[in-house]
């Protein structure tokens, strides 16, 4: 299966908050989105953990 399960982390209080697909053979670079967190309760840039 070339599509994995990715965990978002935000970049401020460091919640795990959402989880994603990526395919890994063509995105190799860690994903980051601008996402609502919901105990900062703002926009903040949320990272790909593993």
């Amino acid at each position: 299966m070339p599509r994995e399960i990715v965990t978002l982390q935000c970049g401020e209080c460091k919640d795990r908050n959402y989880s994603t697909t990526k395919n890994k053979k063509t995105t190799t670079a860690r994903l980051e989105f601008n996402k609502f967190c919901r105990k900062c309760r703002k926009h903040t840039s949320h990272k790909e953990v593993k």
